[in-house]
């Protein structure tokens, strides 16, 4: 079923990007896996042919493209591989934090070269003893003349290691009252004094996906490297992490199709007992099961992308898609994984990949529990129905 905010301008957009993708990152994909990073010659090459954040403006090197191009953006590099997530993090998560929050002279710093693919971004929430639990952060930022001083260590983080332009989130105010009003972000540059990454993180999944450590001890940012206003970070987050849930709502389901896709392929061809596993009733009702399931998924998403490219508020539906596609992802690739065999199992074949990618997806953007919480709330449930 197509969606309605996709016209003839997207599918053009979709076979393009799909041609480049089946040049420049489909034969390396395998490779990128084991090297454990994505090359920065293909972010290049992304930003060569206008893929990186074409909802700017131009006058930062955009094309003033609507949320749709992003949604296929994101949708075809799934299609490739999860590890790819890096690209979709930059586009659609980190670098709207500039654009709606940085000063004419900080967007006129970065954002070229964010669409360029010179400058690669992440943003830095995560820390070892705080994870979707914000306002539990510990790194500090102190102000000190016209710089700010900054200590504190994050994990898990996206694009750690290629990261050029990190926005932090720290406290600004440790004694804050709640605390969620003490904090603030900044934007840390590649060669800040102080700052340094620690060890590229060995994954169950995402092999391609450069995830890391960041250390601030006694990092010096200027003052002008302040996001927006200083206590107001914790609403910049809020603001943007409606988009931030929808994009990991995108790849769940871009990557139920491509399971089943793959799925229905080897069980036409596969033989058993004389005949294609695809003949079996078994087969047939786990397979339609399945394709119902992606289907439903993807209709509700493609109801919440439009709502949201409308400009509504729909954190409450947002959150249901982040939890129903992710724990649908899970199955998906557990189901598809048995109905290989024993070659599920093995490297050679992408489900087994699929397989150890799927679940972290439950558990980054907000794990699927704060997500149900999040609903709870909207729904009137123990408390406001205010985030």
């Amino acid at each position: 079923m197509k969606a309605g905010y996709i016209t003839e301008e997207h599918e053009m957009l979709r076979a393009s990007f799909r041609k480049f993708l089946k040049k420049e990152a489909l034969p390396y994909y395998e490779e990128w896996e084991k090297k454990g990073e994505v090359p920065r010659a293909f972010w290049r090459k992304l930003g060569e042919q206008g893929y990186l954040c074409p909802w700017l403006s131009e006058t930062y090197g955009g094309m003033e493209a609507d949320f749709g191009y992003s949604v296929i953006i994101n949708e075809e590099l799934e299609k490739v591989g999860t590890g790819l997530i890096g690209v979709g993090l930059h586009n659609d998560i980190v670098v709207p934090y500039l654009e709606a929050y940085g000063t004419e002279e900080q967007k006129a710093r970065w954002l070229p070269k964010c669409v360029t693919g010179e400058v690669i971004t992440a943003v830095a929430m995560t820390e070892p003893g705080a994870g979707s639990d914000l306002a539990g952060i510990r790194t500090t930022a102190v102000k000190k003349n016209d710089t700010y001083v900054m200590n504190g260590e994050k994990t898990f983080i996206t694009n750690g290691i290629h990261a050029d332009l990190i926005v932090v989130v720290c406290k600004t105010d440790p004694q804050a009252s709640p605390p969620h009003k003490g904090i603030s972000l900044f934007v840390v540059e590649r060669g800040t004094h102080g700052f340094s990454r620690g060890r590229k993180l060995e994954k169950v999944g995402l092999h391609s996906q450069d995830t890391a450590e960041l250390i601030f001890e006694d990092a010096i940012v200027p003052s002008s490297q302040l996001l927006g206003k200083e206590g107001e970070g914790f609403y910049y987050l809020m603001n943007q992490l409606q988009q931030e849930r929808l994009i990991v709502g995108i790849g769940a389901v871009a990557a139920c199709e491509r399971m089943l896709e793959i799925t229905v392929d080897y069980v036409t061809q596969r033989q058993a007992f004389g005949r294609s596993i695809a003949s079996f009733q078994n087969t047939q009702f786990k397979l339609a099961e399945l394709h119902t399931e992606i289907e439903i998924g993807r209709t509700f998403l493609n109801r919440t992308i439009e709502a949201h490219m409308q400009g509504e508020d729909v954190v409450k539906e947002v959150s249901m898609s982040k939890w129903w596609t992710t724990e649908l992802v899970k199955k998906t690739a557990m189901e598809c994984m048995q109905l290989h065999g024993g070659y599920g199992y093995m490297e050679e074949y992408e489900i087994a990949r699929r397989f150890r990618d799927a679940p972290v997806t439950a558990v980054y953007a907000g794990s699927n529990e704060i997500m149900k919480t999040i609903i709870a709330k909207k729904m009137g449930l123990g408390g406001s129905k205010h985030e």
